[in-house]
């Protein structure tokens, strides 16, 4: 008897339970799609804008831009999809029945912080990705096209410039660049090559990872000595110079997760080379009696280095707490969503939802950026970045609290 009266209690509560998840996960994966496909666009558009991409450029970035969008996306659904279904639950007396019959909202809730967990960790992955796989695909869709993209900027504002690489023509004919000037800065810090020339032509081969200029009648400037030549001339320029960069150059953002011990380590080895090179010359200053030596102006540079150095150890240390601390906000939104939309008890998921998303953008947000921009400087430790998902939990496990005793 009394295991059927448990039986017969339990079955509902599981019936219940299936209902909202299935009911959050409808609503969360429509707006997502939604609010993804807006967010691709927008990301797609800006790329084509700044680089010049056609159709095909454009279709073969959408697996690295996805990513992106979705990294954004993922917590402000989960928000919505909280405040719309518990609102709706909420105001149709749902909730009230429940507590009648005994059983309290934490038997919904938890069901939804769970899929939230899951969720995070799958954020957590969107946001490694992101700025890692996605931005270097990005950059490889950019490569294979650079000959187009090149062409196509010419056209339409007669220059194209990188870091690296500056291109200025008088006019463009089919293939054929009129009075071009090229500026190449190699990587190794020797000295720049300035190519002028009276026509050129550019081949970029995917394979080879190069870019070749082939120019006819000008002049080639390396440094300060100039060249001129009548006939035909071919300078290849590697393509990963204009694109890729190494982790040193890289933002700290743009670096995988995977990837952080092996930066950390270049940069420390940069930092006691340097130390070293200070104690190097302050010995030998010592020994020489050169006293002027062993002022610090002498070692402002190196000095200037370090910092440098040490600001991006900074940064690297502060990036993983940054990124799981972006993803398990969705954990952080449900907590507090929840039961504010319990207790508005508004069936309008808009109005629910903009109520719910004002104190996190009043209070998360700003907690969120000031904790990194002090662990940025290394006023703080990286878990400060987390300061925002604390302060929300705690605020929606007050306002459960609340819920869980009306």
């Amino acid at each position: 008897m009394v295991c059927n009266q448990a039986s017969d209690g339990v079955r509902p509560m599981k019936i219940m339970t299936r209902y909202v998840l299935s009911e959050m996960l409808q609503v969360f994966l429509v707006a997502l799609t939604a609010l993804t496909l807006f967010m691709l666009v927008i990301g797609l558009a800006k790329e084509a804008q700044q680089q010049g991409l056609g159709l095909l450029q454009i279709l073969a970035m959408v697996p690295y831009v996805l990513p992106d969008a979705m990294r954004f996306a993922v917590p402000g659904t989960m928000l919505f999809a909280v405040a719309s279904v518990f609102g709706r639950l909420s105001s149709s007396n749902e909730i009230v029945a429940l507590k009648a019959a005994g059983v309290t909202p934490l038997a919904v809730i938890w069901p939804v912080a769970g899929l939230a967990i899951a969720v995070s960790f799958a954020c957590v992955w969107l946001n490694d990705i992101a700025v890692s796989w996605g931005r270097d695909g990005v950059r490889d869709v950019v490569v294979r096209s650079l000959e187009e993209i090149i062409y196509s900027r010419l056209q339409q504002q007669r220059s194209y410039s990188t870091q690296q690489l500056a291109i200025n023509v008088k006019g463009v004919e089919d293939r054929r660049l009129i009075r071009p000037t090229m500026s190449f800065q190699p990587a190794d810090g020797s000295p720049a090559v300035t190519l002028s020339a009276m026509e050129a032509e550019l081949e970029t081969d995917a394979k080879a990872g190069s870019l070749t200029a082939i120019c006819r009648n000008g002049t080639v400037r390396v440094g300060d000595v100039e060249v001129a030549f009548p006939d035909t001339i071919e300078r290849v320029i590697p393509l990963d110079v204009i694109n890729k960069r190494s982790l040193t150059e890289r933002s700290p953002s743009e670096i995988a997760m995977a990837d952080f011990p092996v930066a950390r380590a270049e940069h420390q080895a940069d930092i006691d080379r340097l130390e070293q090179q200070i104690a190097g010359r302050l010995a030998t200053a010592l020994l020489t009696g050169q006293l002027p030596l062993t002022t610090p102006p002498h070692s402002t540079a190196e000095r200037s280095r370090i910092e440098w150095n040490q600001s991006r150890l900074n940064r690297i240390a502060m990036e993983p707490w940054r990124r799981w601390a972006n993803g398990f906000s969705c954990v952080a939104f449900v907590l507090v969503g929840a039961p504010m939309a319990i207790r508005m008890r508004n069936a309008d998921f808009l109005t629910s939802f903009f109520l719910c998303f004002l104190p996190i953008l009043l209070v998360y947000y700003p907690v969120f950026m000031a904790g990194v921009s002090q662990a940025k400087s290394g006023d703080l430790p990286p878990i400060a970045v987390w300061g925002g998902n604390l302060l929300i939990t705690l605020w929606g496990l007050w306002l459960l609290r609340g819920v869980i005793r009306q």
